[in-house]
C-alpha cells in the first residue's frame, strides 16, 4: 500500500505521478490518498488488518506518525502478531524520520532507493517511544518546542508555507517572546532524581532530534533507534543562557550547560505541571497536559531502511 499525503509540503501532482508509476512497473501497489486528519491512521490499520507486506508513505512526518499508529494500534494493546514493514518516501518540510533512517530527500531518488532496498530484503527493526495512547518515531516534547509546533500549525491553517525559514524565524520569536514566561514543570526519569522548574524538556527516540534546513540538531547525540530515550531539559529560556547552548548544538558539539539536564538510554520520563502546558509529537501539536508519561518499546517496528553505520561523536 501506498499512502501518499496531497497535501503535503513538498510534493506535486507531476511527483507523485512519476513516483506511483516507478514503484508500479516493479511492485503491484494499491495507491490511497489521504483526505482528512487522521486518514493515514486509518489506512494503516487497514494495511494492518489486511495483511499487506509494506506500507510505503509519502508525506511528511505527521503523515508517517498517523500511519504507525494506525499500524501499531494503542500502545496499551496487545502486540499484532504480524505487521507490514514501513517505508518512507520523504514529501515533508523537514522529514526528519526519513532522513534520521538514512533515506534520499529528494523523493525520485527516495523511490529507487526503496525499491532496491525492498528487493535486497534490506530492513531494520527500531525501537519507538509512546505514551499512554499515542506512538512517536523520534521525538517529543513539552513546553518551548510544542509552542513552536502549535505556532506553526497556526501559520499553517492561515495557509503559510512550513518552510524552514518561517521554523527558524518562528523559533527565534518564540524564544524571545516566552522568555519571561513564568509557568515550569517536573521532569522525572526512571533512574534520576525529579527536576523542578523545568522551562521546555525535550524527549528523542532518535538523533538528530531535528534538522534545520541541512543542518542536523542533536540535543542527545548518543540515542538512537537502537537506544531507549533520550531526556533534554532546561530550566531556562533566558536568551543569553540559551545562546551559548544553541551555538553547540549547530556545531554539532556535545550540548552542555549549567541551566541543562541531559540523559541518554532512560526507560521512562514524566513531565507534571500545575498547569496544562502545550506538548507535541512527532511535530505534531497534541494540546496542553498537566502530566504525561513516555515510555519505550524496543524492536516496535520493522522498517525498509539501510542497515546502520558506526559513527562518532565529538565529545567537546
Amino acid at each position: 500500500m501506498l499512502i501518499v499525503n496531497p497535501f503535503a509540503t513538498a510534493t506535486s501532482p507531476a511527483g507523485r505521478d512519476a513516483l506511483v508509476n516507478t514503484l508500479s512497473s516493479h511492485f503491484p501497489v494499491d495507491v490511497e490518498h489521504t483526505t482528512h486528519r487522521g486518514h493515514a491512521g486509518e489506512l494503516g490499520a487497514r494495511a494492518a488488518a489486511e495483511g499487506y507486506d509494506a506500507v510505503i508513505v509519502h508525506g511528511g512526518d505527521g503523515s508517517v506518525n498517523e500511519t504507525v499508529n494506525g499500524l501499531l494500534g494503542a500502545p496499551s494493546a496487545p502486540p499484532r502478531d504480524r505487521l507490514p514493514m514501513l517505508a518512507v518516501i520523504p514529501g515533508g518540510s523537514a522529514n526528519v524520520f526519513s532522513r534520521t533512517l538514512g533515506i534520499d530527500r529528494d523523493p525520485l531518488r527516495a523511490t529507487r532507493q526503496v525499491i532496491e532496498l525492498l528487493d535486497r530484503g534490506e530492513h531494520r527493526r527500531i525501537g519507538l517511544g509512546h505514551s499512554a495512547d499515542r506512538w512517536f518515531v523520534f521525538n517529543a516534547g513539552m513546553g518551548m518546542d510544542a509552542i513552536i509546533v502549535h505556532a506553526m500549525e497556526d501559520k499553517r491553517q492561515a495557509g503559510k508555507a512550513a518552510t524552514p525559514a518561517r521554523y527558524l524565524w518562528t523559533t527565534v520569536r518564540s524564544f524571545f517572546s516566552n522568555a519571561s514566561d513564568t509557568k515550569t514543570f517536573t521532569v522525572t526519569t526512571a533512574d534520576d532524581k525529579p527536576l523542578e522548574n523545568v522551562r521546555f524538556a525535550f524527549v528523542s527516540n532518535t538523533s538528530p532530534w531535528t534538522y534545520l534546513g541541512s543542518r542536523e540538531i542533536r540535543t542527545n547525540p548518543t540515542t538512537g533507534f537502537d537506544t531507549r530515550l533520550g531526556v533534554f531539559a532546561a530550566t531556562s529560556t533566558g536568551v543569553m543562557a540559551n545562546l551559548p547552548l544553541a551555538t553547540r548544538l549547530l556545531t554539532h558539539r556535545n550540548p552542555k550547560a549549567r541551566h541543562l539536564f541531559r540523559t541518554d538510554d532512560v526507560e521512562w520520563v514524566e513531565f507534571s505541571a500545575d498547569e496544562p502546558l502545550d506538548v507535541q509529537m512527532d511535530g505534531d501539536y497534541i494540546g496542553a497536559h498537566t502530566a504525561i508519561r513516555f515510555d519505550h518499546r524496543p524492536d516496535a517496528l520493522d522498517v525498509v531502511a539501510p542497515l546502520p553505520q558506526n559513527g562518532t561523536i565529538d565529545p567537546k
